[in-house]
């Protein structure tokens, strides 16, 4: 019995090969180290031989595919020998390599030889060994920070430092660092980006993509490389994670974004992802595939992500409605049977706190008769009366924000001084420890004290930029309103794209009566400009005047 397993184990001849190793040129190549491996089998009596390779795999990882089998047919008995070229190839990693050379692989009943290195398990193990898998492991680390700094150059100067190019995109071949646009994934980013403006939801679009049959991003790289990597059996499973990170990439405006994300040590390839603040973003580097106004309307879409029905029907203006009383987001509730007449808004939070705030019930159709008409109002304002709409726009800007906007200054430089003074006040306390006038126990107290303080300072900081920032930027958004609402004639109904593209939020309050009736006010922020103040009672009266005129037209043509 004990013959035929030892007929049955196998002589493993174990190569690999990392892109690092690449620059060896052919004396590191896989075959080069397969031809030295079958000869050295065949001289020296290993008549069961079956070759494994690892192609592009660094050696301090051992998630690797081929000596993952190996391993796994080891712990079936089937494996009697491993050999590889040089120790190094086993791996760089000497708490991992020590554990399979000092007890795996001596439970396993394996015998180990490494040629070039005179390593063989069957004669022992040399004290030197651990010496060899250290240097092995610094070379990795020496090699994993060369490369980090190649990486850390090429992204400061602006060049992609992203290997996978995104979808919609593909490497110009006469410079691999240039991007140039893939018609037809970009004909499918557009769609996913429209889907997303027309309140479609990344499950419904990933669904749409699917029952249309086009090709995963995965799938569509095969079939253009002609690389197959993944199951085939599924080429057109759209998963909404999928859509989800194609709508919030930048690179499709024609940004390149650096240092997204980054590993924690050479040792681990897990992806840990940087907070924006440490971004590097490179404005207009390659084509873009969607404007930046459509993505920046995604963006807040996205922001304010809309919650499905359980009827599964969505509403334009999930998530634009918010309660004038507690600031919370108001849901949509439509039945089932598709009777949009009667689908209607209530507040989210209303439920936990019956005391303090109402349902601030609204109908969808109440709410889509005021905002188109208050959207007619004021796109007929600022094309009759660009000039005097601009005027009174900064004047309320003025009067309400400027305020506001010297507050939030203030507060960031006070934020960014504390930031400064507790690295002075650290520096005393440390003085002081050393002079003995605090104990060593009050100096760490204080110090915990100071450095919490400080972290939470510098996390709230970028968000303070952002917000001063986006004040400062009111007068650019005005004058983008009125060149948007100067392109829009003849509006006649809403769309998700016009609604999204021209409102910020919608404010409800609770409905009150007025003899008898029920009124509700709405409070209607536009993007870049806020609220916006009323014509005046002559332009109202003349723009009456226009619509009656237009309607009574429009009957007599009828």
């Amino acid at each position: 019995m004990k013959k035929k397993q030892s007929e049955e184990q196998i002589d493993a001849l174990y190569a690999r090969l990392s892109q690092e190793d690449e620059k060896e040129g052919i004396s590191g190549s896989i075959e080069h180290q397969k031809a030295i491996l079958e000869k050295y089998a065949k001289d020296n009596g290993f008549n069961n031989p079956k070759f494994f390779f690892d192609d592009g795999y660094s050696g301090v990882t051992f998630n690797r595919p081929a000596f993952s089998e190996i391993m796994e047919l080891a712990e079936q008995g089937k494996v009697r020998t491993l050999i590889v070229k040089d120790h190094s190839r086993l791996g760089r990693n000497r708490l991992v390599v020590g554990q399979l050379l000092e007890e795996d692989f001596d439970r396993l009943g394996v015998r180990y030889i490494a040629i070039m290195d005179n390593i063989d398990t069957a004669n022992g193990i040399s004290d030197l060994v651990p010496m060899q898998d250290l240097f092995n492991e610094w070379h990795a680390k020496n090699t994993s920070q060369k490369v980090r700094n190649v990486f850390r150059n090429k992204g400061m100067a602006g060049l992609p430092t992203t290997c996978k190019v995104p979808y919609g995109y593909i490497k110009n071949p006469d410079d691999k660092n240039k991007w140039l646009v893939d018609e037809y994934a970009a004909s499918v980013v557009r769609k996913i980006f429209d889907l997303c403006i027309k309140g479609n939801e990344p499950s419904q679009i990933a669904n749409q993509l699917k029952a249309e049959k086009i090709l995963t991003p995965l799938h569509y790289w095969e079939k253009r490389t002609g690389r197959p990597i993944s199951n085939a059996e599924f080429p057109y499973s759209w998963e909404k994670r999928t859509v989800g990170d194609i709508l919030i990439r930048q690179e499709y405006v024609g940004d390149t974004v650096n240092f997204r994300c980054t590993t924690k040590s050479f040792k681990s390839k897990t992806r840990i992802y940087n907070p924006k603040e440490k971004w590097l973003i490179f404005e207009n580097t390659h084509p873009a595939i969607i404007d930046r106004e459509t993505f920046a309307v995604v963006q807040n879409l996205r922001e304010h992500r809309r919650r499905l029905t359980k009827s599964g029907i969505t509403s334009m203006f999930s998530g634009l409605l918010y309660c004038a009383d507690c600031g919370a987001k108001l849901n949509y509730n439509a039945i089932s049977n598709g009777d949009r007449s009667k689908a209607h808004f209530v507040c989210s939070a209303y439920r936990k706190d019956t005391v303090n705030c109402s349902a601030h019930y609204i109908r969808e159709k109440v709410v889509y008769d005021i905002v188109l008409e208050n959207l007619q109002r004021v796109l007929w304002y600022v094309q009759s009366y660009e000039k005097e709409f601009a005027r009174l726009q900064v004047e309320q800007y003025g009067i309400e924000q400027r305020k506001e906007l010297a507050k939030k200054e203030k507060n960031l430089i006070i934020a960014k001084n504390r930031v400064n003074e507790i690295d002075i006040l650290i520096q005393r306390l440390y003085e002081d420890n050393v002079l003995g006038k605090i104990t060593d126990e009050r100096f760490a107290t204080m110090t915990v004290a100071f450095e919490n303080e400080q972290k939470q300072l510098k996390a709230n900081i970028p968000e303070m930029e952002k917000q001063f920032n986006s004040e400062k930027d009111k007068s650019e958004g005005l004058q983008h309103f009125i060149d948007k609402a100067k392109r829009l004639t003849h509006l006649t109904e809403l769309t998700p794209e016009i609604l999204h593209e021209f409102i910020e939020k919608i404010v409800v309050s609770k409905p009150y009566k007025i003899d008898g009736k029920r009124h509700q006010d709405l409070d209607i922020y536009y993007n870049g400009v806020g609220i916006i103040k009323e014509p005046s009672p002559e332009q109202m009266e003349e723009y009456f005047q226009e619509h009656i005129l237009n309607n009574s037209q429009k009957q007599k043509t009828a």
